[in-house]
């Protein structure tokens, strides 16, 4: 039985709860390496298109960029800003091995401040907008009380 459990390291994972746990834990920070990579590499991507995207508006029809594009090159920004901010979560998650409240609720405030800035009242109803101002409300009150309470915890220390 013991050369059983030499050979099949499974076996071994599963005969203690605390090699269970650091293998998962493991898995976890591959996981999110592998993340932070694939984010990296979409960022580039998306500031490319940015770029391009500029550049033709401004090179092609200089004129027309504030009246038609100037919404869409403010999604592309945001757009840019939320997947930097979500690179900060999982560098975040790397360096401390917890997920910090704080900067995952900052990056919904910028996600849903990007829908109100993009929200086009033609096609939607005001009461999606409500709607995401209840959010934005609600996310608010949360970074309001997480500020406090990581200040209070910090004037303790």
């Amino acid at each position: 039985m013991g050369q059983f459990k030499k050979r099949f390291w499974l076996f071994r994972l599963w005969s203690s709860d605390e090699k269970f746990i650091d293998f998962i834990e493991d898995i976890e920070v591959i996981i999110s390496k592998i993340l932070s990579l694939a984010m990296v590499a979409l960022i580039i991507s998306a500031t490319g298109h940015l770029m391009v995207f500029l550049f033709k508006e401004l090179l092609f029809d200089p004129d027309l960029i504030f009246k038609n594009t100037l919404f869409e090159i403010f999604g592309l920004f945001l757009n840019l800003l939320i997947a930097l901010e979500l690179l900060e979560n999982i560098s975040a998650y790397l360096r401390k091995h917890v997920i910090q409240v704080e900067l995952v609720i900052v990056t919904s405030l910028i996600a849903v401040a990007r829908k109100i800035i993009l929200f086009n009242l033609d096609k939607k109803s005001g009461v999606d907008l409500m709607g995401l101002a209840l959010a934005l409300f609600a996310l608010s009150i949360s970074y309001w009380i997480i500020r406090r309470t990581n200040a209070n915890r910090d004037n303790d220390h």
